[in-house]
């Protein structure tokens, strides 16, 4: 028997994106409801197998229904932007798992299920409907089963017409009845007025239909029988516009719904584009779609050992003509990862010389050439590489390029930097992926000599080719300036601070790992006594039947397990009850507790004391550098618990200080420079406060008037505007409606017409060249400007309105790293730089360099580049990094 799925895209989309918190991939595009319809798709073909499957979506806002009663569905907020530019990703999605999807003009995504549910009764097809509204349950019959999710779309409740009649003692057609009785908000189908679910079933029990009642409604009494008298009309409307329209005029036969599978290759390109990592590990794809190989055998491959002369005397013949280099290393971690050999390519042989082997003294011609300044090296991931050397002694110096430094920065939101996704790229037989090489998790294995070797040489050889290309695009594009003076430089002065690392005192964190236990501890006695018994605070069940059961607090939301007790329901529950503050502090200093105490304790290097975190160079679209094992940009500064972990970061010489130097409102300066806005451009030139000037030009009032409310609004629209914020993301950042939001978004243009300005120029710049770039030309790639789809083209725009400023922003911070290390090493300056933490750089410092370095650091950061506006750092000190602060 045929088995098919009918899925309600428009409906899964909005539970998915609302059930899953926000997810952006690296170009910034949001995820979370295309993730969630991912993972609801594999789950229905794992479980269901079927032979046809169809997706259905809303052809647009006008149906056959605003014919009767142009108030259908109304009331309905506009969709957030945030979901919206999702819809396309979904629809790329199902291409490439192979699934059919159909929308048509004028009719509903239930219109369509509707009429190929009545299909499938005529052919005898078992049928599985996935809808997250119950309006679908009318569909259901003897071959037809309603899977309607609950909460999210991790599960699903299954009606048959039996459990309808169980649930509600209806048979499937008279869910149109309920519905013409109750109405439904969601759709803005009025019903009649007072009506709601127990009383329209009590009504359809006793009458069996709207009809029915009407024709009864002299039985009825006091109240209820003026109303229905009164909205009989409404009654009725409702009814049909609650009905499912099964006649829709299909274009396509049920063949056409046919599903044979997906092609591995093509979704695992899908899925790689969307960064869904654990879902391509889920499906084992990881090693799919990586083009043609090229066989380890069609290279001259020279293994080296100490004792073999005759590859040493060639290895020392043919360093002077090495083009490329590349260390293939096992770990993400650089300070613990393996390192396995060393390869080096000329044009015509490919050496490849094992860890174990280099160390030896017969390899010494090697170790000095590698650290040789004047011998230039391009490379892969030379960053990492030079790391990881050095933890071995070994010394790697004259860097003259990074192939995935420069994929990079030719093309910021290809998340695909491998040396494989390169070949793909540039059109080059690409090598083996590693995982077909070396297995992957716990069948993780070094193959023979022989094969890895090759499998290394082939890289280093595609380093070469792959080198020769991108040096002609940075020429072309105009950033090789960018390049060569900032970014491999930046490499360098990255390797060196986490070589340098950071002096962690562990008995500082152990102290206040204890004052931590001791707060959480008397919070927990808080927490039993206003709930009036002890239960487990970490249980969302216990949780949720504390607060909903015993408190007896408004639900706010269900997940399919129970009540949601997440922190955007603990927070509108505020409140309500003495208890939500508590329950919201205990869980900030228990992920304190957890995770930057006990995690930072693990990270202190025992040979050093100290924690040497790895910055990534070549992730954040928008040119920001990340912070890795650990992540020292994230440690929490807003809650006083989170500011005292900096108090165990401390310098790593008796007498020293530790000096901490922000840029202030860098990006917002920025904003003024490039928009060329007076109102900005004065606020910085007199160093007024801009939050307050802002709030001023928006509410109309004078500086003096602007309240505290005042400017934490405009705080966060001067922040959104530089993060691209939408009404939807302001309306929860400040609590207020949409509308609100959007109105607060037009007041700030209406005040900052130059930001406006600006706004517009951009986008049709960015619509024009193709691309937008910060002031020191780099660029972000932009090909969904021009696309037919009104969300991805908005999302496009909103991308290129807050590219220059985010990455112009980060280009300054890092030119001040690489003007200030070069001030360090031209003074012969002991002071170190250790940190880089989003605006702000963290020194270590003698005491007798200290007043120098209060005037060099902040006069270098205000001084890396020149803007309309002054840019301004502000410096302290301290013991540590807390007073530092």
């Amino acid at each position: 028997m045929e088995k098919w799925i009918l899925i309600d895209g428009n409906s899964i989309a909005f539970r998915a994106f609302y059930a899953l918190p926000l997810l952006t991939n690296a170009s910034g595009l949001h995820t979370n409801a295309v993730f969630g319809f991912t993972t609801m798709l594999l789950k229905l073909l794992e479980e269901e197998q079927p032979t046809h499957m169809l997706v259905a979506f809303d052809a647009g806002k006008i149906t056959f229904r605003h014919e009767g009663y142009s108030e259908y569905k109304g009331g309905r907020q506009k969709t957030p932007s945030e979901l919206s530019e999702q819809f396309p990703l979904i629809k790329e999605l199902l291409q490439a798992f192979g699934i059919s999807q159909f929308e048509l003009s004028g009719y509903e995504a239930d219109d369509i299920i509707g009429t190929l549910t009545r299909m499938a009764d005529e052919q005898g097809a078992e049928v599985l409907v996935v809808s997250g509204d119950k309006d679908m349950l009318q569909l259901a019959s003897d071959q037809v089963t309603v899977a309607i999710t609950r909460k999210g779309v991790g599960d699903v409740d299954r009606y048959s017409p039996a459990l309808i009649h169980e649930r509600y003692g209806l048979a499937p057609l008279q869910i149109i009845d309920l519905k013409g009785l109750m109405g439904d908000t969601s759709d803005n189908i009025p019903g009649i007025p007072g009506v709601g679910e127990k009383t329209a079933l009590k009504l359809l029990h006793e009458y069996g239909s709207v009809e029915g009642v009407l024709e009864h409604v002299a039985d009825l009494k006091g109240k209820m029988k003026e109303k229905v008298e009164q909205h009989k009309d409404d009654a009725i409307m409702s009814k049909k516009l609650a009905t499912i329209f099964r006649e829709v005029p299909l274009d396509r036969g049920t063949s056409e719904m046919a599903y044979g599978g997906y092609d591995r290759p093509t979704l695992a390109g899908a899925l790689r584009k969307l960064e869904f990592k654990s879902l391509l590990e889920r499906l084992d794809l990881t090693g799919e779609g990586t083009g043609s190989t090229v066989a380890a055998a069609e290279l001259n491959v020279v293994s080296v050992a100490a004792h073999d002369e005759d590859a040493l005397s060639a290895l020392a013949a043919g360093l002077r003509s090495v083009e490329s280099v590349y260390v293939e290393v096992i770990g993400e971690n650089p300070h613990q990862s393996e390192t396995i050999a060393v390869a080096l390519a000329t044009a015509d042989v490919i050496f490849v010389v094992p860890m174990a082997e280099l160390q030896a003294s017969a390899l010494g011609f090697v170790r000095e050439w590698l650290a040789d300044a004047d011998m230039e090296k391009a490379g892969f991931d030379l960053h990492r590489t030079e790391l990881s050397l050095a933890w071995h002694g070994i010394a790697l110096k004259g860097i003259s390029f990074d192939i995935q430094l420069a994929a990079y920065l030719l093309d910021p939101t290809d998340s695909t930097q491998s040396i494989s996704g390169l070949c793909g790229k540039y059109g080059l037989p690409t090598v083996q992926a590693d995982e077909s090489v070396y297995g992957k998790g716990a069948k993780f294995k070094l193959p023979e000599a022989g094969v890895l070797h090759g499998h290394i040489a082939s890289k280093t050889d595609a380093v070469r080719s792959i080198a020769a290309i991108q040096r002609e695009e940075l020429e072309k594009t105009g950033m090789h300036k960018l390049y060569y003076d900032l970014e491999q430089p930046l490499s360098r002065v990255l390797a060196g601070m986490e070589l340098q690392g950071i002096r962690c005192d562990a008995s500082v964190i152990e102290q206040l790992g204890a004052e931590l236990e001791s707060r959480i501890s008397d919070i927990m006695t808080k927490v039993y006594t206003l709930a009036g018994m002890e239960f487990n605070i970490n249980s969302p069940r216990q949780l949720g039947e504390v607060l909903f059961e015993k408190l007896g607090l408004p639900v706010i939301k269900k997940t399919k397990t129970g009540y949601s007790t997440d922190a955007d329901v603990l927070e509108k529950l505020e409140p309500y009850h003495e208890i939500i503050p508590s329950i919201l502090l205990f869980r900030q200093l228990a992920k304190l507790q957890s995770t930057y105490v006990e995690g930072l304790l693990k990270e202190i290097r025992p040979n050093t004391g100290k924690i040497h975190t790895y910055y990534r160079q070549t992730i954040a679209a928008t040119g920001r550098l990340s912070s890795q094992y650990p992540n020292l940009q994230n440690i929490p500064i807003r809650l006083e618990e989170g500011r005292q972990i900096r108090k165990a970061f401390v310098p790593s010489e008796p007498g020293w200080f530790m000096l901490a130097a922000d840029y202030s409102q860098i990006e917002l300066r920025v904003l003024a420079h490039i928009s060329g806005d007076e109102g900005l451009k004065e606020a910085f030139v007199q160093d007024l406060d801009i939050h307050t000037k802002t709030a001023s030009d928006v509410f109309g009032v004078r500086p003096e008037d602007v309240d505290a409310n005042m400017r934490r609004q405009a705080k966060a629209v001067n922040f959104g505007i530089v993060y691209g914020i939408s009404d939807f993301g302001l309306s929860n950042n400040l609590n207020i409606t949409r509308k609100e939001a959007a109105q607060f978004i037009e007041q700030y243009f209406a005040a900052f017409q130059g930001v406006r300005r600006y706004m517009d120029n951009i986008v049709a710049q960015a619509r024009t060249d193709g691309y937008v770039t910060t002031l020191l030309e780099r660029r972000r790639y932009l090909p969904e400007i021009k696309a037919s789809n009104f969300n991805i083209r908005s999302f496009a725009e909103r991308t290129a309105m807050n590219t220059p400023i985010q990455g112009t922003a980060a280009d300054i911070i890092k030119l001040a790293m690489v003007r200030m290390d070069e001030q360090l090493r031209a003074r012969g300056l002991r002071s170190r730089m250790l940190l880089q933490v989003h605006d702000e750089l963290v020194f270590e410092v003698p005491a007798d360099e200290l007043e120098l370095m209060k005037e060099l650091v902040p006069q270098v950061m205000e001084s890396a580049i020149k803007l309309d506006v002054p840019l301004k750092a502000d410096v302290s000190f301290g013991d540590n990094w807390y007073e530092a602060k």
